[in-house]
């Protein structure tokens, strides 16, 4: 069982920037990961993705702005977010799913807020 803790949200200036971290408690080499964003009084949505192979896929409203990555030996997931805006406010989620099907992991999240 590998437990997933976020760090690194808080307040920020819009056009501002922030790192998230997600420290998982074993070994992530076989763990796909992602990163969702919940807005306020939204549903939990898919932001970014990594695959164990370093492949890494966006949605559109933060592609050019958010970069997901990994480090296998630090067991960690991160995400660098750029060019804040105040719809970025929300919590952020930590995920990981071994393969397409296999067991998968949550995060208890993090808060970030983008003020105008």
């Amino acid at each position: 069982q590998v437990q997933l803790v976020e760090s690194g949200g808080g307040l920020v200036q819009a056009g501002g920037s922030l790192g998230l971290s997600c420290a998982a408690s074993g070994s992530i080499s076989d763990i796909n990961f992602d990163w969702y964003h919940q807005a306020p009084g939204k549903q939990r949505g898919l932001i970014a993705r990594i695959t164990r192979g370093g492949i890494t896929e966006y949605v559109d409203s933060v592609k050019g702005r958010f970069t997901i990555s990994r480090d296998n030996a630090k067991n960690t997931v991160d995400l660098q977010m750029g060019s804040l805006k105040p719809e970025d406010t929300g919590v952020y989620y930590c995920h990981g799913r071994i393969g397409l099907f296999g067991r998968e992991y949550w995060g208890k999240g993090t808060q970030v807020t983008v003020s105008s």
